[in-house]
């Protein structure tokens, strides 16, 4: 399944839940992860990939250095597995 399909199915559960969702970029800074969402003071960010695949390096150490900063970052390569994460909040 494409990256895209997976962003975009999960994003809607996301919503349907109540979850802000914006598509995450920054200009200047590479590897960033594609999703950030929001509800109840809580924030997380999503970086979503095909099914097995792996971010890359650049992608793997923005990772953790949010995670550093107590940030929820999630990696995800299914529908069920994105869906799993906000089921978790």
């Amino acid at each position: 399944m494409l990256e895209s399909k997976i962003e975009k199915e999960v994003t809607n559960y996301a919503n349907s839940l109540g979850w802000l969702s914006y598509k995450f970029s920054s200009p200047n800074n590479k590897g960033v992860p594609d999703h950030i969402y929001f509800k109840d003071g809580c924030t997380l960010l999503i970086e979503f990939k095909q099914l097995g695949k792996k971010p890359t390096k650049l992608q793997q150490h923005v990772i953790n250095k949010l995670k550093s900063e107590l940030i929820p970052v999630y990696v995800v390569d299914s529908i069920q597995s994105g869906e799993g994460v906000f089921n978790a909040y």
